[in-house]
């Protein structure tokens, strides 16, 4: 399979807050191959926003055991976290820190190309859904 489009977004009501990701997959064609929805309890909504990402490598590792994909095109509306694993932005915050190197350990672990592209919100309206609903719902999909 070639590429795959995975849009993420975390959430949090206050900051820090009662907190969700939202993360959902699609192949090349626009279908969709997986979506989740997941509390996290209380972080920051950076926090939030790394956590989502990284839950989406689990959810690419399991998509992988049945097909393997060329490119994995990561798309976030969280700027902040964007530029900071383009390395356009310096990690300051330690909890962030350690997000951003569990990140890229594993990203790199599992040989994959990928990019990361900042979206506006307006195109990552279902990421966000999942994650508010998992926060309205304090449990997962």
């Amino acid at each position: 399979m070639g590429a795959i489009k995975v849009f993420t977004d975390g959430a949090s009501r206050r900051n820090p807050g009662e907190s969700g990701i939202g993360i959902i997959i699609y192949d090349e064609s626009g279908s969709v191959l997986a979506k989740w929805n997941e509390y996290i309890g209380i972080t920051t909504n950076n926090q939030a926003e790394y956590k989502a990402l990284l839950k989406s490598i689990d959810l690419i590792s399991k998509l992988e055991e049945n097909s393997s994909f060329e490119m994995i095109e990561f798309y976030a509306d969280s700027e902040l976290m964007v530029k900071q694993i383009k390395g356009l932005y310096k990690v300051k915050d330690k909890e962030l820190v350690q997000l951003y190197r569990e990140f890229n350990r594993r990203i790199r672990e599992s040989g994959s190309k990928y990019n990361i592209t900042h979206i506006d919100r307006s195109l990552n309206k279902v990421a966000d859904k999942l994650a508010n609903m998992a926060i309205d719902n304090r449990n997962s999909l």
